[in-house]
């Protein structure tokens, strides 16, 4: 018994040693030897050149078919074998610090058309590289031993997120890849086949992605059916000095398989908030600046009223609270989802569809109701400590009203009016232009840009100078698609586009 627990102890002491042997040590040094024989003889071969991915030294074996490549740096390689008459080998092999690790190759007879292509080598990004813009160029050695054709697959996986991007690429050995995520951290690995062999694949490089951009706009797009929130923003390098033509960071934030909209920045709190379809509700989210973090706020009483398009929000006392509509209610919540209140409720029973804050007055709001058909619409301002209307702009108008943005001050509203005084069933606008309300005056102004029939001006709201309009222009016709456009309120009638296939902005 004795000497079984000592044998034992031996054992697993041992054990232990040869475990802690085996650990990589960042920065060792090994060795590698190997040998190489024909596969049916068993002769060894001489001459055989033994490269290795990543590069170290190139050797070849002697007389007695045996190699030794000293000095390696330890890590993960690929070794490759290769003879002139034969197909080329591979062996994987880590090697370990003040270590020998040995390989051996069967190498077997083959026509110089039959020779796989030689293991691809990554060139760029470096391994390890850092704060890389959304457009990547990836670079890699390789090439045909023989006469066949070279087929890259390059293949892109998102740390953060695990989804996978396969890029196939023909004889040419770089890709251009663009709209990668901003702040993720990003695995590449390119396999080569020619078709006749068994593909060979490259070690695996990583790199991560710069933080989020600063672009100044929110806006989204309708892709396969749901609405997608993006950031757009001036990409001053890619202008173009020869046309004037603007270009823009395009940046995706929410996934294509959510139905997402309505996106609302706030400064001080650096967070998005947006809306989102959560089994057939509408609820309002928030979010990170990058897309991350996605939280639900609103639960037991989403938005609701009439047409979940034509509803809004907005951010009130300095991001502390989100106000939203409810029917013929107002609610005040926190983003963090609590502290829900009932905060408004309109006296004559109509649905609330907007609501905008002064960012300067805590009190002060302004909102726009509607009857369940969308007509019938007032605009006013209420003070919230008593609960009484203020200033009425509309009182029961006929036809459709759009897009109400108190500025800063409290002094002036912005909104979009049809002026053909169209009531259907399908919300159809014919005629709708840009308003703004002076509150101080009680007086309305046309802002006349210039906008021909049969074209929409809706969704408007301030630039954060509060010099210039941004807002959506569509066709009258229904299903039509939607562009983005910018105006100064000194030169109106000199809008400008910003992005196309594109509605909802929000620019703060």
């Amino acid at each position: 018994m004795k000497n079984n627990c000592i044998y034992f102890l031996i054992l697993t002491v041992g054990l232990m040693l040869s475990c802690s042997e085996d650990t990589i040590e960042e920065n060792g040094i090994g060795s590698l030897d190997g040998t190489v024989v024909d596969a049916v003889s068993k002769t060894p071969l001489a001459n055989v050149k033994i490269v290795t991915n990543p590069s170290s030294s190139t050797v070849f074996t002697d007389v007695d078919g045996n190699f030794l490549i000293e000095a390696v740096k330890t890590g993960e390689y690929s070794v490759q074998a290769e003879l002139e008459g034969y197909t080329d080998a591979f062996e994987a092999v880590t090697i370990l610090s003040e270590q020998r690790s040995s390989v051996s190759f069967e190498l077997v007879v083959g026509g110089d058309e039959n020779r796989a292509p030689k293991v691809p080598e990554l060139l760029s990004p470096e391994n390890g590289a850092s704060d890389l813009e959304a457009k990547v160029e990836f670079v890699w050695s390789s090439s045909a031993n023989d006469t066949d054709e070279i087929v890259y697959t390059l293949q892109l996986r998102n740390g953060t997120t695990n989804e996978i991007q396969n890029i196939e690429v023909v004889a040419d050995t770089m890709a251009t890849v663009e709209k990668l995520r901003y702040g993720s951290n990003y695995f590449w690995q390119v396999t080569a086949t020619d078709g006749e062999n068994e593909p060979v694949q490259s070690v695996l490089g990583q790199f991560s992605t710069t933080t989020t951009p600063e672009n100044d706009f929110l806006y989204v797009r309708s892709i396969n059916g749901n609405s997608v929130i993006f950031s757009g923003g001036n990409d001053e390098d890619a202008d173009d000095e020869n046309t004037g033509e603007i270009n823009f960071n395009e940046f995706q934030l929410t996934s294509e398989t959510y139905n997402s909209f309505k996106p609302r920045r706030n400064v001080e709190t650096s967070k998005i908030a947006f809306l989102r379809t959560v089994d057939g509700a509408t609820q309002l989210h928030t979010m990170n600046l990058d897309g991350s973090d996605i939280k639900q706020v609103t639960n037991a009483i989403p938005l609701n009223g009439f047409r979940v398009s034509e509803l809004n929000y907005t951010w009130a006392q300095n991001g502390g609270k989100l106000y939203y509509p409810s029917f013929d209610k107002l609610y005040s919540i926190n983003p963090d989802g609590g502290g829900l209140s009932l905060i408004y409720q309109t006296p004559d029973g109509s649905f609330i569809s907007e609501v905008s804050a002064a960012a300067f007055d805590d009190n002060l709001i302004a909102l726009k109701t509607n009857d369940s058909n969308g007509y019938n619409v007032s605009v006013y301002t209420v003070r919230l400590s008593s609960g009484t209307i203020e200033q009425m702009v509309y009182r029961n108008t006929p036809g459709a009203v759009t897009g109400i943005d108190l500025d800063a001050n409290g002094s002036r509203l912005v909104y979009a009016k049809d002026t053909s005084g169209s009531e259907n069933t399908q919300y159809r606008q014919f005629s709708s232009r840009i308003y703004i309300y002076n509150l101080n005056t009680n007086s309305e102004a046309l802002l006349n840009n210039g906008v021909t029939e049969g074209l929409n001006d809706v969704q408007p709201s301030w630039s954060p100078s509060e010099g210039e309009i941004i807002f959506t222009r569509k066709p009258s016709n229904l299903n039509s698609e939607p562009e983005i456009y910018i105006s100064t309120l000194n030169n109106f009638s000199n809008d400008d586009l910003l992005f196309t296939n594109a509605s909802m902005p929000d620019w703060e």
